[in-house]
């Protein structure tokens, strides 16, 4: 882990980026950060409060001005679920660490989500949770460096595989 500065999380909402993230950055003595959390700073409303004042693709068009100007040296970055709408965005986290691609089936995922509606999901009107699963699965697998299998892991298991699979890396 020596040659690494930060870790990307990248993965559909309730992959577990920002439980795992916080667990994650504690084994790697690495700072932590949500990039919802720096939209949300930024535009001083929820990502909820932004879609309702405008649409998906404004906040998708902040979320990539974000993670595109964001330095985060050191750190666990857990990303928005559609970070990787934006090129440049993903670029410049790239450049920054490995990133990881928490991967998760629907079933899974639809287990874990319960707010889907409600939750600040950047999609197009009425699109329901299985088109924008498919819409996303080739963009997270072009931008990760390495894919974690999540579905059936607990977090300490998740967190096992994973630290195992960076420092193959290094």
């Amino acid at each position: 882990m020596k040659k690494r500065k930060s870790v990307v999380l990248i993965g559909m909402p309730g992959a577990g980026k920002s439980t795992l993230g916080v667990l994650l950055a504690k084994e790697l003595a690495l700072d932590f950060v949500d990039t919802d959390v720096l939209i949300q700073a930024q535009e001083g409303k929820t990502l909820q409060e932004i879609m309702a004042e405008s649409d998906y693709l404004n906040l998708r068009a902040i979320e990539g001005e974000v993670i595109a100007a964001a330095q985060l040296p050191k750190h666990v970055v857990s990303t928005g679920g559609s970070a990787v709408y934006s090129a440049e965005g993903m670029a410049n986290l790239r450049e920054q660490g490995t990133v990881v691609f928490l991967e998760c089936s629907a079933d899974e995922l639809r287990r874990r989500i319960h707010n889907y509606e409600s939750r600040g999901i950047a999609k197009a009107p009425g699109q329901s949770f299985e088109e924008l699963f498919e819409e996303r699965q080739a963009l997270y697998r072009k931008y990760a460096d390495i894919t974690l299998s999540c579905d059936g892991l607990d977090l300490q298991q998740a967190l096992d595989q994973l630290l195992q699979k960076l420092r193959r890396l290094d």
